[in-house]
């Protein structure tokens, strides 16, 4: 049953209900102007925001501005509250990533919540659908588009709740002030029903969307039909994944009445209904010309391997490019590249701007493939073992790394998006104007230059460094912002290629699609990698086996753009993973003999109970129908 209410996050229902009415139109977009213009009264109000088009365009900015801001390291927990990243400890002791990603997370502290800000924009939704018809000076076919447009941001922030929380309250419509407050005390629901509310509220609003954004220079970031798809088909690949999907570990988790709240039992139909989800959204991106990105910039001549390096880098940074489905414009990423940005040039004071503090983790420099298309540990060409082993670059080896720089042997031999996504010392790094090399051990200019802003575990983040970004003579450092990239077609191609294989086993289907994200990589097929270079020849023609496949390109392809978090989460391998030690190289020497030995940094702890955050206190006493999260 759905539920109509007023509030789940307020701590006093009926104090705060009409101030929150009243105080509604203050709220502002990050790059907009205040939403409404106060009225000659001093009081807004819900009719004066929907007496004209240009009042309701403002309240629909309001509602787009709940958007979470993915590229702040403060608000999106996927990508420093995991272990895809590591800081230095005096970070990692007082920002609450860190402390997530340290085991801190409690029912008493909880850090980087979404629940009370998700449903206040639930609740602003609900306001704007409930009143965009007042508005007289617009057409109906606009209103139709709005109306689609918020209907698409309520299924979101929905989602954005249920990935965080798991079951929840579904927010159909608001309550009037004068409701009784045990109307707004509400139980969660099964979290298969909040599956089905989310895509069948999907499915309404991408009826009523645009297939492509026609005025570019004033509405990119706008929900479009594809965007919906795609967002539809992430959706219920998850609701067909382990965690929620004959999940045994929450058999006992029950509202107060009993009421179950997942379902213990495996429904195979769900990949089925993923797949046809991902199919069709896969249609619709292509048919609206979408396609994977590779690079092609006008007056820019550059060799077949630094084409495809800047191929894999930008499929990123550039915006809006072939490939992007929805860039999130409420998202943009200064910070975070001035974070993991390293000081590139040491002829240019303004590198202290740059920090290359936020260092992707040895696990991660681990996961690549080798050139050949497979995983380390399977090469039968590459020597495992001794990875630790220096090496010498060779001249046939200097566009990726410094010719006659001696480094570690896990950095030869691998796979192109190893070299496009991943800086190391001895490493090359290309930007529009120069090409750097990077000299991280102790006392070379990317190494420490103080207690706090430096790099941790001797890799930097290339991929999410726009290679347009540079130091200006006497006005420090320059980047080149762009919004973060929410969904991106080759996402959709590996959740596809995962949902044919959950559902059929080793089918072509799942192998052209993974094969075509692998062939833009400069990888040969699945079948041609495994065949004749992996110690397990034949474990593409397993289910299980093409899963461990599936997903470590998933890993790899998406390294940084916060899928990683998430996706561990749905495979429920964030037990497996997060309770590993966090390494990196002995970045405080000076010698590559000792330069070049795996440190432990930190040991990570994950239990059950941390697939989920814990509900805050006041939240349950103020509605005593919510039950608390499994064991918090």
């Amino acid at each position: 049953m759905k539920h109509t209410i007023t509030t789940l996050y307020s701590r006093s229902f009926r104090q705060k209900a009409l101030r929150i009415l009243l105080c509604v139109m203050l709220l502002q977009l990050t790059a907009c102007k205040k939403f409404l213009d106060v009225v000659p009264d001093n009081v807004a109000t819900i009719d004066n925001a929907f007496t004209m088009r240009a009042e309701a365009e403002k309240y629909l900015f309001t509602c787009y501005s709940y958007l979470p801001k993915s590229a702040d390291f403060g608000s999106n927990p996927a990508l420093l509250a995991g272990d895809e990243f590591w800081m230095v400890r005096p970070y990692s002791t007082s920002e609450a990533p860190w402390q997530i990603a340290q085991g801190f997370l409690s029912a008493n502290v909880i850090y980087m919540s979404y629940w009370s800000y998700c449903f206040m924009g639930l609740r602003d939704c609900n306001i704007f659908l409930d009143n965009i018809n007042k508005v007289v000076d617009m057409r109906q076919p606009e209103k139709d588009r709005w109306i689609a447009e918020v209907k698409f941001l309520k299924a979101y922030y929905h989602w954005v709740l249920l990935r965080q929380y798991g079951p929840i309250p579904i927010v159909d419509h608001n309550l009037p002030i004068s409701s009784p407050i045990e109307e707004t005390q509400v139980p969660r629901l099964h979290v298969d029903t909040v599956f089905n509310y989310i895509s069948r509220l999907l499915d309404t609003a991408a009826a009523g969307l645009p297939e492509i954004i026609a005025d570019r220079s004033t509405e990119l970031g706008r929900i479009t039909k594809p965007i919906a798809l795609a967002i539809k088909a992430r959706i219920l690949v998850t609701a067909a994944s382990p965690l929620f999907n004959g999940n045994p570990d929450y058999t006992g988790f029950k509202n107060y009445d009993g009421s179950a709240l997942f379902n213990p039992a495996y429904n195979p139909n769900k990949w089925k209904i993923a797949a046809d989800a991902c199919k069709a959204a896969i249609t619709e991106c292509e048919n609206m010309g979408m396609l994977l990105y590779t690079f092609n910039e006008l007056g820019v001549n550059l060799s077949d391997t630094m084409t495809r390096q800047m191929s894999l880098r930008n499929v990123v940074c550039q915006e809006w490019n072939p490939e992007i489905i929805w860039n999130n414009s409420n998202s943009m990423n200064y910070d975070l590249q001035r974070q993991m940005m390293p000081r590139l040039d040491p002829a240019r004071i303004g590198n202290e701007s740059v920090l290359g503090s936020v260092a992707p983790t040895m696990k991660i420099a681990e996961q690549f493939y080798t050139d050949k298309g497979v995983p380390i540990n399977e090469d039968n060409t590459w020597d495992y073992a001794g990875r630790t082993k220096l090496r010498t670059a060779t001249k046939a080896e200097g566009e990726l790394i410094m010719e006659g720089y001696t480094t570690a042997s896990l950095h030869f031999n691998r796979e192109p998006r190893f070299y496009a996504d991943l800086a190391f010392d001895g490493s090359m790094w290309t930007m529009q104007k120069k090409t750097f090399h990077i000299e991280s051990k102790a006392g070379q200019w990317q190494t420490r230059k103080n207690i706090y802003d430096n790099n941790v575990t001797g890799y930097f983040c290339k991929k999410m460094i726009n290679w347009k970004n540079e130091i200006l003579e006497g006005q420090g450092l320059y980047i080149l912002q762009y919004s973060w990239p929410e969904m991106r077609l080759a996402d959709l191609y590996l959740l596809y290629a995962e949902a044919i294989n959950e559902q059929s086993g080793p089918d072509p289907e799942a192998f052209k699609y993974i094969d075509k994200v692998r062939a833009r990589a400069g990888l040969p097929t699945v079948q041609t990698a495994w065949t004749n270079y992996s110690k397990q020849p034949g474990k593409f023609q397993t289910k299980e086996g093409l899963r461990q496949i599936i997903h470590q390109e998933r890993l790899i392809e998406l390294a940084f753009e916060g899928a990683r978090f998430w996706d561990l989460r749905r495979w429920k391998k964030s037990m497996d993973e997060m309770n590993k030690s966090v390494t990196g190289w002995d970045v405080d020497q000076s010698d590559p003999a000792f330069y070049y030995r795996i440190r432990t940094l930190f040991r990570q702890t994950f239990q059950t109970r941390n697939y989920f955050w814990p509900l805050d206190n006041w939240d349950l006493l103020n509605n005593p129908k919510l039950v608390q999260n499994f064991g918090w």
